[in-house]
């Protein structure tokens, strides 16, 4: 922007546009519930967004100013938006490869009922603890564990608060995670610093969460005919598909390309590339059932595997549950949540871009007083960031960068900042249904964020503690003294 003619905002300015925002998002949801995500949502983002650029024309800006930064903010998230599209892809040829349906069937023969939500955000997080990626983890084993969840009875947003909760408790502290590695890099701390001082906020807030969801299962009511239940969803599964533990190989492929530290989105689209040869090979009945033919040929089964990449399988058993278990997938289910992002990070970068979004951060500034105020304001600016950016990378990036000369002056480690982005950023994202981890979420799961919003209980539990040990001032790392740093021979 041209600095000579672009007027400071002022605060009403910047908080104009995010209060109409939550008005509208507020109206959404009370209009048209679930559903608001499906196209109300992303009204209210554009004409926020509208709102925001009205108020920048007035500030100085112009038109090809506000439209150029759009572009770039939208740009942002093109990364994720491919790989959301080739997660559907490969939910859709995992599915008629009968990779999820035996995932699915083994799942429902050795889950026991009580023990599931504790088991579900335990196995979750140890896969996202040796690959890295809570998005890997939820398409895959996450969306078994719902199917799982589904057929013995179980609340779908408690399972999938679970799934949440563990994919990003490893994730959080994989040092193979992006945003693991993305916070000490804007923080200046190093990185195994910044896993150790993260165990202290994290480490409890898992053994809450689990001792939640073991408590829940312990309660949970399971009808005494669970047996007779389960007993016609697996028939039903092997009626559909092949069955099989060699089933599961394409899912021990993907886990080993992402310890091969492989970028998500050629993973991803391998997995899905498996699958499809999967299915050509161990599936020709599903494929028939596809096909509409008693023993189509190799032409009409290569169109039936080719078009599920990108529309996914629908499924006909007669049995409800079934049918939802395996029906969806491929690339056209991402669609509307792509539409929820582009929209998203349409009026996150108008607010950046006009500085908004540093005005208002300027202004908690001005009223933070000590550690533990700087700490909450840090918490509050990157769960706003996640609101009003709809991004996990801005909300870590964009307060650490602003943040980090307020913690040196208070002499204050940048560990401290590192793990106050990852405990109010990486953490709260998927609590937000128009965020790209939230609408991720809800796309792979099938399960609204705000459903499984208030069962998410590591995402809930994590940053309140953070904030106690703020206020508590237990594990806030001081900055050495010079002469202390010279007298051990760091510098």
């Amino acid at each position: 922007m041209t600095e000579s003619r672009y007027r400071r905002p002022s605060l009403l300015d910047a908080l104009l546009p995010i209060v109409v925002l939550v008005v509208l998002l507020a109206s959404a949801v009370y209009l048209y519930g679930d559903s608001a995500s499906s196209g109300p949502n992303q009204i209210a983002l554009l004409i926020c967004a509208g709102l925001a650029s009205l108020i920048a024309f007035k500030n100085g800006l112009t038109w090809r100013e506000i439209e150029t930064a759009m572009i770039k903010g939208i740009s942002v998230a093109l990364g994720a938006v491919l790989i959301l599209l080739s997660v559907g892809a490969l939910i859709g040829t995992w599915r008629l490869a009968g990779i999820v349906p035996s995932l699915i069937y083994f799942g429902l023969e050795l889950m026991n009922p009580a023990l599931f939500y504790a088991a579900a955000c335990l196995i979750c997080a140890i896969i996202a603890l040796s690959i890295g990626s809570s998005w890997t983890v939820a398409a895959t084993v996450g969306v078994a564990l719902i199917g799982v969840a589904s057929g013995l009875g179980l609340s779908l947003p408690v399972a999938a608060g679970a799934v949440v909760s563990g994919a990003y408790f490893g994730d959080k502290i994989s040092p193979l995670s992006e945003t693991t590695n993305l916070a000490p890099a804007v923080a200046g701390s190093e990185l195994f610093e910044h896993i150790r001082l993260m165990l202290w906020t994290t480490v409890p807030s898992i053994v809450i969460a689990l001792l939640i969801f073991l408590v829940m299962g312990l309660n949970t009511d399971v009808a005494g005919d669970t047996v007779d239940r389960i007993t016609p969803l697996l028939q039903g599964l092997e009626s559909q598909f092949d069955i099989s533990l060699l089933h599961l190989i394409p899912l021990l492929v993907l886990l080993v390309l992402a310890l091969k530290r492989m970028p998500a989105l050629p993973a991803i689209f391998l997995g899905a590339l498996l699958g499809g040869i999967w299915a050509l090979m161990f599936q020709p009945q599903a494929i028939a059932v596809q096909a509409g033919e008693p023993a189509p040929g190799w032409v009409a089964s290569l169109k039936v595997v080719w078009q599920t990449f990108y529309q996914g399988i629908t499924v006909e058993t007669g049995d409800a549950t079934l049918n939802n278990l395996l029906s969806g997938g491929g690339m056209a289910s991402m669609l509307n949540t792509v539409w929820l992002i582009i929209c998203a990070m349409t009026f996150g970068a108008v607010m950046e871009h006009a500085g908004f979004l540093a005005r208002l951060i300027e202004g908690l500034l001005g009223a933070v007083k000590g550690a533990a105020g700087l700490i909450a304001a840090t918490l509050a600016t990157c769960f706003g960031s996640n609101i009003l950016t709809a991004d996990q990378y801005i909300s870590i990036i964009m307060p650490g960068r602003m943040f980090r000369e307020a913690y040196a002056k208070q002499g204050l480690a940048p560990v401290n900042l590192s793990r106050a982005l990852e405990d109010g950023g990486t953490i709260t994202s998927p609590l937000i249904p128009w965020n790209t981890c939230g609408a991720y979420m809800q796309s792979v799961l099938l399960v609204p964020v705000t459903d499984y919003l208030f069962y998410a209980f590591f995402n809930l539990i994590n940053p309140v503690l953070a904030l106690v040990y703020a206020w508590l001032g237990v594990k806030v790392l001081r900055l050495a003294p010079p002469q202390e740093v010279y007298k051990t021979g760091s510098l």
